[in-house]
């Protein structure tokens, strides 16, 4: 049995940060992957990164607006190939980076728990029985798929990473969930040429944000001519050529929408189930998550959890911070999860970046509040770029004038989102954003309008 200072199950961002810290200090690390090619995690390989590069070619194939489907398929098609060259790229990169490091010691096999201190590495050709003091466990998360008649045998259904993959541009396509997932990849095939159809079983789209900004957005992709379907219970997927029929329920009656491929977007879940996790004595949650506390430890002395697998927001870098807390708990410090500000985009077109509290949210816990709105038509930049769509919203505390939170549903607003969020961390007052002085023109400077408008 080969002895280490840490071991890491799981090669993603909060892993690569942990990793790389401890091997700097002079540890000797175990880093455990599953996967050849999912060296890096989720993010780099079927995630943020090839997600967003076709988010980007699918703004150059609405902009180039091809005359025909199959030039738009051949754009599209090539779209995929840059996509998984830059991939290899990225896996290359992560392999001579932390293979490389005399400090770490890179298994690829999939790791499970004989004891809270012992762990066993199954790899191609090779078991390895490997042991440290600390333990960090960082395996993410993978999709759930629901259980619904016909959706195993269909053909030409496929989760996030398998569409990523897919080199033929469905005609018609149609995503099961309306979450940010589903929804963005509705976003950027519409773009590249698809006609698509979003189900979603929830009564109404992004019921997480204020109805006022919900509202722009459904129109915006309304316009967009994506079919928005609210309240649809899935009854069944059916194979039909080298396509699909999904049946569904909607409004009362029954209902089919043709395809040529099914995107099936209906959340993740917490990714434990080789772990054997109860030969370590470690808990999980009733959501299946590995249960932690405020420091990312586990029910178990000398075993950590970070990112998707621990039930954090399923967000890189999320991992990343929850690696941060880690480290810092190796020390002896202070640092929890508590009271974070999470920021998140959802990279339509525009992109939807929301921070802290909604107004709905702000009133439920009992805020005081004052609220401004302002729309994008008007904005310096907005004239720049030829784009006129969206609005801005902020939601502040009455007493105190903190931001509680705000809405982007704007150009760039992804960029936008962190100065609001390094003022929340730093509990400035929304009039420091209000009277900033911002270069022009930038979108960012429409935070001077924004804050004005509060009354």
């Amino acid at each position: 049995m080969e002895r280490f200072d840490v071991i890491v199950i799981g090669f993603g961002k909060g892993s690569k940060v942990l990793t790389s810290a401890m091997a700097a200090q002079g540890r000797r690390v175990a880093l455990v992957e599953k996967s050849d090619k999912m060296y890096g995690g989720t993010c780099p390989n079927v995630g943020c990164v090839p997600t967003k590069f076709l988010v980007n070619r699918a703004e150059m194939a609405r902009i180039k607006g091809f005359a025909g489907f199959e030039e738009k398929a051949a754009f599209y098609a090539q779209s995929i190939r840059d996509k998984k060259e830059l991939r290899e790229k990225i896996l290359g990169k992560m392999f001579n980076t932390f293979g490389g490091n005399p400090n770490i010691t890179l298994y690829t096999g999939t790791a499970k728990f004989v004891s809270p201190k012992e762990i066993e590495v199954s790899g191609k050709d090779f078991t390895a029985a490997i042991t440290a003091d600390k333990i960090v466990i960082d395996t993410g998360s993978v999709p759930f798929i629901p259980p619904i008649e016909g959706l195993k045998e269909c053909r030409c259904a496929y989760v996030s990473e398998g569409m990523l993959d897919l080199e033929r541009l469905p005609k018609r396509l149609v995503v099961i969930g309306g979450g940010n997932i589903g929804l963005e990849f509705a976003s950027f095939y519409r773009q590249f040429g698809s006609e698509v159809t979003v189900l979603q079983d929830l009564p109404e789209f992004f019921p997480n944000e204020d109805a006022d900004v919900a509202a722009a957005v459904k129109e915006t992709l309304a316009g967009q001519g994506i079919e928005l379907v609210a309240g649809a219970k899935v009854l069944s997927v059916k194979n039909e050529g080298e396509g699909a029929v999904v049946r569904y329920a909607a409004d009362g009656e029954e209902k089919e929408a043709k395809c040529d491929a099914v995107l099936v977007s209906t959340g993740r879940v917490p990714n434990t189930r080789e772990l054997n996790l109860g030969a370590a004595g470690v808990e999980t949650t009733p959501r299946g998550a590995v249960a932690v506390d405020e420091r990312m430890r586990t029910t178990e002395s000398g075993i950590w959890a970070i990112g998707d697998v621990a039930g954090s927001p399923q967000f890189t870098y999320i991992s990343q911070d929850d690696a941060r807390i880690v480290m810092d708990d190796f020390k002896g410090g202070g640092r929890t999860s508590a009271g974070r500000n999470v920021p998140y985009s959802v990279f339509l077109a525009p992109p939807l970046s929301r921070v802290g509290l909604t107004e709905k949210a702000a009133l439920a816990k009992g805020y005081k509040i004052k609220t401004a709105v302002i729309p994008v038509t008007g904005l310096p930049r907005s004239h720049v770029l030829g784009k006129y769509t969206g609005m801005l919203k902020a939601v502040v505390d009455a007493d105190s004038g903190l931001i509680l939170g705000v809405a982007l549903y704007c150009e760039e607003s992804h960029e936008m989102i962190n100065i609001v969020t390094l003022a929340m961390n730093e509990k400035l007052s929304y009039t420091v954003l209000r009277d900033m002085i911002f270069t022009h023109p930038v979108m960012s400077e429409a935070f001077n309008d924004l804050f004005a408008a509060i009354k």
